[in-house]
Order: structure tokens, then C-alpha cells, then sequence
């Protein structure tokens, strides 16, 4: 007689526990049908049916689990959804339709008005307007700060303050936050530490096991890491996380069954792209270090960058994303980008493809002369997403780019 374990729909939590993020990124969160594939499912529906009118007025009334529709309860969402969570290590995730959309998500549930945001420079100029300008709109004022002065964050803080906000490294100059100063900040002050972890993934750095209260990602970057699909997610304990999902089920701002199916995909090779994205940049970082049309490179795994032993402290690695000035200005800058031929010239970042952007008219277009100013968004500043090409034809391509300063 053959002898099988029981088969299961889903494997249960407990037979994950302690494994590492390599291999929670390819087993965690898999919901698995009665035809038991061992790929992951995708549910292209937008509803479900019910074997009775009894069991659909249980299923809509909270007193049954189960789908409903597809706005807030698809398999393939809540797997994605699973497997984020375990890998961030919080105990629930909330899948939304883009990264911004996970801010102001997570925004809506958490805050009122008469409520006050601190929130750090060096953030996606998206990010910056969204608070600055949409958030003040129903009450909810901001305070910017330089990411690095706990002085500034702790100055800045008010009886109303609710939120710290704040992404690290930052993009696009890749400053590096103490994430456990500022979280025992936050609780002394009874506010929420928000962590955009973009640039990190929970492969390099997890900031709940650091004392951050939510984890919110643009899934659109590296989680994907093939440019395919929009998507964000906000990751945390589950009172908190209720909240963001009573907003989504209202207000609609949710993410569909097949970009979920191709975020889960994406996920399963985090470990390997983000270990290759690192190698290639650090590379890069100190191949450009050493030219001399460049006036300084921004990338936490220089050992001149000021933040160095705190990244090394608190990720396990530096990421993919560097930027650097030359020397001038925006002519410059525009010269060398245009003057690249393999390299994407794209704002987007965390794709396995190298890209390139300017970020005084791109990423952070938007922003005021002033507040340019003081993020350090500089008109020579360029920004690179480093893929995972072969790097010797990446310093190819690159020094075309410096070439074009030449000609």
C-alpha cells in the first residue's frame, strides 16, 4: 500500500515557520484547488456563486468565509497577499491596484483630519504630492524633514503628529534612516512609523522585525522585477491592516486576479534578482566612483557614504538603485542619458532591464524649485536602477553616455 501525506488546499503556516525568505518567497501563500496544480491558480473572475440564497446572504453578512467579489476576496489576490505577508513577516497584507495607492490607502484608514504627518524629504515625488497637496485637502497636515536628523523628526513632531512617514533608502539619493530610533520615536509619541520598503524588498531589510508599525511597497518594482504588471501592497498586524481593508472594499482601489497571479510569480525569484541587482551596482558604484566627469555617487555600499555601517546594520545587502551627479547641469545630464543606446530611458525601477532618469524632470518633476532644493534633487543629478545585464556591457554602455560629454 502507498502511503501519502494529506493532501491540503494550502500549506498551513505553522509547516512555514522559520524558514528562510528564499523559501518563503516560493512556497508561502500558495492556495491550491481540488486539482491540486502545483503551479499557482489564477481566478479571472468577478464574482462568485453560491449554492443557495441562504449561503449567499451568510457569505455577505460576515457569518460564512468565503468570495464574494473579486473588489476584496479572489484566491489569487489573497495568495499574492500571503505570501508578501510572510516574507515582510507581518501577519496580514493588503493588495492594491498601484504603490501610491497603498499610501493613500493606508493613509485613509489611519488618519482624520486635524491629523499631522511627519514625513521625510527624500520620498517619490509622487509621494510628496500626494501628502503635500491631496492629504492637506481633507485636514491632514505635513511636515518635511531630512531623513537622517532624528533632531528634525523629533522637533518636528506635535500633540496631533499620527504618522511618521518615510522610505529607506530614499529615492533617489539613497540616505539611510535609523529605523530603530525612529520607530521607538513613533511609540513614544504614540504614532504610526510607515516604511515604504521599495528599494529594499523583505529580502534586504525588514522593517516590521525593526519596530515599524506598516510595510507599504510599490509591487510594481522589484517585486515584479519584469516591468509586466502595477500594483502595491500594505503589510502589518491585522488590526491595522482591517482598517486598509475596509477602504478597499469601499472604495474600490484594489488589485486584479492576473496582475496578483504575475506579482506571486515575481516573487519566487526575489532572493536571486535582488542578490544579482546588488553585485552589479555595487560594481557600478565604484567603477563611476572613479570617473572624472562625476562629481559624487549616492549608494549606501560606498564605504564614504555616511550611512554605510547603518545600512550594513540593518540590511543584508545595498540594493540596485544608485544615482550620481556630473559635472554642469542639466545639458550634461541629458547629454550623457541620450547618449546611452542598451540602457532604458524609463522612470521606472526594480526591473531586471538597467534603466536611467533624470529626476528634476521626471520622478520628481512635480516638486517646487524650493522643495528640489531641499531634497537634493539637483538638475545633474542622474539615477540609475541597475539590472542584472552582464555589467562589464552595463560600464559598455555607460561610458558611451560619458563619451557624449566628450563629443
Amino acid at each position: 500500500m502507498t502511503y501519502r501525506r494529506e493532501e491540503t488546499v494550502q500549506i498551513p503556516e505553522s509547516d512555514l515557520e522559520g524558514m528562510s525568505v528564499d523559501t518563503l518567497a516560493v512556497r508561502a501563500g500558495q492556495i491550491r484547488t481540488d486539482q491540486l496544480e502545483h503551479s499557482d491558480a489564477i481566478f479571472p473572475t468577478s464574482s462568485f456563486v453560491y449554492g443557495s440564497a441562504a449561503q449567499a446572504a451568510a457569505r455577505f453578512g460576515g457569518d460564512e468565509p468565503g468570495n464574494i467579489y473579486s473588489r476584496f476576496t479572489n484566491p489569487t489576490v489573497q495568495a499574492f497577499e500571503g505570501r508578501i505577508a510572510a516574507m515582510e513577516g507581518g501577519e496580514r497584507a493588503v493588495a492594491t491596484a498601484s504603490g501610491m495607492a497603498a499610501i493613500l490607502s493606508t493613509c485613509i484608514a489611519l488618519l482624520k483630519s486635524g491629523d499631522h504627518v511627519v514625513c521625510s524629504r527624500g520620498v517619490f515625488g509622487t509621494t510628496n504630492v500626494l501628502f503635500q497637496k491631496y492629504m492637506a485637502r481633507f485636514g491632514v497636515e505635513t511636515t518635511f524633514v531630512g531623513l537622517t536628523d532624528l533632531d528634525e523628526w523629533s522637533a518636528a513632531i506635535r500633540p496631533e503628529t499620527r504618522m511618521l512617514f518615510l522610505e529607506t533608502p530614499s529615492n533617489p539619493l539613497c540616505e539611510v534612516a535609523d529605523l530603530g530610533a525612529l520607530s521607538r520615536l513613533a511609540k513614544a509619541s504614540d504614532a504610526f512609523l510607515v516604511v515604504d520598503n521599495c528599494f529594499c524588498t523583505p529580502v534586504l531589510q525588514r522593517p516590521l522585525e525593526l519596530g515599524a508599525d506598516i510595510v507599504v511597497h510599490s509591487a510594481t518594482k522589484y517585486l515584479d522585477g519584469q516591468g509586466r504588471c502595477v500594483g502595491g501592497a500594505v503589510v502589518g498586524p491585522h488590526k491595522l491592516l482591517e482598517e486598509v481593508y475596509a477602504f478597499l472594499r469601499s472604495a474600490g482601489p484594489t488589485m486584479s486576479p492576473f496582475n496578483a497571479w504575475v506579482f506571486q510569480k515575481g516573487l519566487e525569484t526575489l532572493p536571486i534578482r535582488m542578490r544579482a541587482h546588488c553585485d552589479n551596482a555595487l560594481e557600478l558604484a565604484l567603477w563611476l566612483d572613479q570617473k572624472d566627469a562625476v562629481e559624487t555617487v549616492y549608494y549606501a555600499g560606498l564605504e564614504s557614504h555616511p550611512q554605510h555601517e547603518l545600512a550594513r546594520a540593518q540590511q543584508s545587502g545595498f540594493g540596485g538603485v544608485l544615482s550620481f551627479c556630473l559635472k554642469g547641469g542639466r545639458e550634461e545630464a541629458w547629454r550623457f542619458i541620450d547618449g546611452t543606446r542598451m540602457i532604458s530611458i524609463t522612470a521606472n525601477l526594480g526591473d531586471v532591464k538597467t534603466t536611467v532618469t533624470h529626476p528634476a524632470t521626471t520622478t520628481h518633476g512635480r516638486l517646487s524649485p524650493e522643495d528640489k532644493e531641499r531634497a537634493g534633487i539637483t538638475e545633474n543629478l542622474i539615477r540609475l536602477s541597475v539590472g542584472i545585464e552582464a555589467v562589464e556591457d552595463l560600464k559598455t554602455d555607460l561610458d558611451r553616455g560619458f563619451a557624449a560629454l566628450r563629443a
